[in-house]
């Protein structure tokens, strides 16, 4: 059924309101500074999704910028990625184009865990969305899954996403294709 409805949403998606979901291109994981082993080609991710942002807010569409944060606790202070809120890692990476004031908080992979962000789509009307940022193998992924429980057509558009988590990727990307994501 749900595989039915991603169908029939992609043959009306011209109508429908959509928003582009830029997730987690901060400086922690896209910076210059960012960590070695994230294996993005920086410089080449920051101007595709650039493109796509801009493409996509000529065309009307709503920019949603997500910034991922990590809660301050004692466990958390064994987890792979640290970033905390206020901290300049935490912030939009330089040279990303900036086009709307919707910049949402998620402390987890999936943007939708946010209840703001999930109220804000429905306020606005959103039916699809297309995701590009980091990681195509964890946040990017766990988003669209996500969006497609919560009832959103989505894109996802790969000439905009990093991977680092290459394995993972190719696991949710096979999943995304068989519950009806759209990839480009």
């Amino acid at each position: 059924m749900r595989e039915k409805r991603a169908l029939d949403l992609r043959k009306g998606s011209r109508n429908m309101s959509k928003a582009l979901l830029v997730i987690d291109m901060q400086e922690a994981y896209v910076g210059e500074r960012c960590a070695s082993y994230l294996k993005y080609d920086k410089p080449a991710l920051l101007r595709a999704v650039n493109d796509v942002i801009d493409a996509r807010s000529g065309e009307g569409c709503m920019v949603v910028y997500v910034r991922n944060v990590t809660k301050r606790s004692l466990i958390k202070r064994l987890a792979l990625f640290k970033v905390y809120e206020g901290t300049p890692e935490s912030e939009l990476v330089e040279g990303l184009h900036v086009v709307s004031d919707h910049v949402f908080v998620k402390y987890v992979g999936d943007v939708l865990s946010n209840p703001e962000l999930r109220v804000f789509l429905k306020q606005n009307g959103v039916e699809s969305v297309e995701i590009v940022g980091v990681d195509g193998g964890g946040c990017v992924a766990l988003t669209a899954l996500g969006a497609i429980e919560n009832g959103y057509h989505v894109v996802v558009n790969e000439r905009a996403i990093g991977t680092t988590f290459e394995r993972s990727k190719a696991k949710y990307f096979k999943k995304l294709r068989k519950l009806g994501a759209e990839f480009i």
